[in-house]
């Protein structure tokens, strides 16, 4: 490319960027330019027609001033200077041009027009927008008036005659102020919604880094699939669950040829209940156990998956979560067996203490030994019925001998034995029961569950409250409901408050004791009677159980 091509082709790219995008220094002097250009025209103007004006002082002076205020543009360090310092040019226009009128309006009338330029460049600057706008009417009327009074010239139709000028100024000052706010304002927006766009654009991609990441280092087996049950998306320990699954003898297995079995280890799950295939069909679900493999390498996995929307919200594929759980499985069941060994071997010694105790108690002992014997009675008594509810637990169902039994009168005496409990809590425990309901249940067993459940509403009423016990039948059901107004669970918590040895997250961060019995034992009596118990509750506001037994 030849030299003169190369300037030209790069003074095309200049004047193609936003303005917005060039240096201070050139957005001032791009600025100025439009009046220079027209100064120089002007001075063409006057020298080709009225040769004798280039001479006048004033005009000289004039083109001197536009010269001089040029090359300020570029010679002033504007960016070290207060950003709106620039300002002073157009000011400074209207004191050349001011000059310029006196010097050539003779020869050429309208030389005052041009304060149209600094006029533009002020209101359309944005900034000082009140200050330009009188700026806007006052400078273009001094230009007028100021040569006025010093000729003394100063009469009311002079002075009237050459207003129109200041408001046409003015005019055109407003136009350009509410056209440059609005642009600013418009910009303001887009620049806005651009730096929103970047940071989302940002966060995504560190946000698909960091799933990349995890999805090449988590030890968990991670498979997506689509609509149609196609694998879009398979991590590193997937890939070896799928190894597992597969029978030896087969080098491409379909969903049915997949080794995955029920809890027993033996039993093939069925096709349509495979993890993969109901999350084909759209089903969620947490924490289904199947295990994969034969033999010594078969291991426990337990699968969550969470279905995929398009924008329409329609189903566009699930994503499903393997987790090998095999060690956390047979620790499970080393723990039940080593609650059940460790029970048993308490019972034996306790039940022998209980029976000296007895002895020694039917001795008549003296006053001072009676205290004492009553503790260690009272105590072992306490454990044995620990132990007891260990064992249940472990078994995992309860016996129980139904008879007839007031379940009211079992309700009202669950009450009265808890009051001092409630009166020492601050809470209101009261009993709204009929005077007699009357079911085939066993009793000591369902006063068990009602100790356990008022006793639980009074314990986690921590800043009293009230706790009703209510009784009623429905539909050949005894229903029994205990309400509190402590403070409630999340309904993650609710989900596992039934499990062994499980207290809710808020509770954990209380000084409130307790092992995590109460519930499943009184749940397992529940459904011994072939009955039923829920929970209702709202974080900070309170719990209902509800337990229902046939009449």
């Amino acid at each position: 490319m030849s030299e003169p091509v190369a300037w030209a082709t790069g003074r095309l790219r200049f004047f193609r960027r936003p303005f917005h995008e060039y240096r201070l220094t050139d957005r001032v002097a791009l600025s100025q330019t439009p009046l220079f250009i027209t100064t120089l025209l002007t001075a063409f103007l006057m020298w080709a027609f009225f040769p004798g004006t280039m001479d006048n002082p004033l005009f000289v002076a004039f083109l001197g001033s536009q010269l001089a205020i040029m090359a300020l543009c570029y010679l002033v360090p504007w960016d070290r200077l207060p950003y709106t310092s620039f300002l002073v040019i157009p000011l400074l226009d209207f004191v050349s041009i001011a000059v310029g009128r006196e010097g050539g309006q003779e020869s050429l009338t309208g030389i005052s027009l041009l304060s149209v330029f600094p006029v533009i460049w002020l209101c359309a600057s944005g900034y000082y927008p009140r200050v330009s706008l009188w700026l806007s009417f006052l400078c273009p009327l001094a230009i007028i008036w100021v040569p006025l009074f010093i000729h003394g010239d100063v009469s009311g139709p002079s002075l009237a005659k050459s207003l129109l000028l200041p408001v046409m100024m003015l005019g055109i000052g407003v136009s350009v102020s509410v056209l440059t706010l609005s642009m600013m304002r418009q910009q303001r927006t887009l620049e806005e919604k651009d730096e929103q766009l970047q940071a989302s654009l940002g966060s995504t991609k560190r946000q698909e880094a960091l799933l990349n990441s995890v999805l090449d280092t988590v030890h968990m087996g991670v498979l997506a699939v689509d609509a149609d049950g196609h694998d879009i998306l398979m991590n590193r320990k997937q890939r070896a669950n799928h190894e597992l699954a597969r029978p030896k003898d087969i080098d491409d297995p379909n969903e049915s040829q997949l080794l995955v079995f029920a809890g027993d280890r033996t039993t093939p799950v069925p096709v349509e209940d495979r993890p993969v295939r109901r999350a084909v069909l759209g089903e969620t679900f947490t924490d289904y156990l199947v295990w994969l493999g034969a033999g010594k390498e078969q291991r426990a996995i337990t699968t969550s998956a969470r279905a995929m929307k398009d924008a329409d919200g329609h189903f566009a594929g699930s994503v499903i979560v393997f987790s090998d759980v095999t060690d956390l499985v047979n620790a499970l069941a080393a723990k039940d067996e080593f609650v059940s060994s460790v029970s048993h071997e308490f019972r034996t010694p306790l039940t022998s203490i209980l029976g000296y105790v007895e002895i020694l108690l039917e001795d008549e002992p003296r006053d001072d030994q009676l205290g004492p014997l009553n503790i260690i009675r009272r105590n072992s008594e306490r454990l044995l019925t620990l132990v007891s509810d260990l064992l249940a637990t472990r078994n995992g169902q309860l016996i129980v001998t139904p008879h007839a039994v007031d379940v009211a009168e079992l309700v009202r005496a669950s009450v009265a034995a808890a009051m001092p409990k409630a009166d020492a809590g601050s809470v209101v425990l009261k009993a709204d029961a009929p005077g007699r309901l009357d079911a085939h249940v066993d009793g000591p067993r369902i006063s068990q569950v009602l100790d356990n459940l008022v006793s639980n509403a009074i314990k986690y009423s921590p800043d009293g409250g009230n706790v009703v016990v209510s009784l009623a039948e429905e539909d050949g059901h005894v229903a029994c409901r205990v309400s509190d107004t402590g403070m409630g669970m999340s309904s993650e918590d609710q989900a596992e408050v039934f499990a062994k040895f499980f207290r809710t997250s808020s509770v954990r961060r209380t000084a409130i004791p307790g092992v995590g019995l109460g519930l499943p034992i009184s749940k397992a009596i529940v459904e011994a009677h072939g009955g039923t118990i829920q929970v209702e509750s709202r974080l900070g506001y309170g719990t209902t159980f509800t337990f229902r037994v046939p009449v």
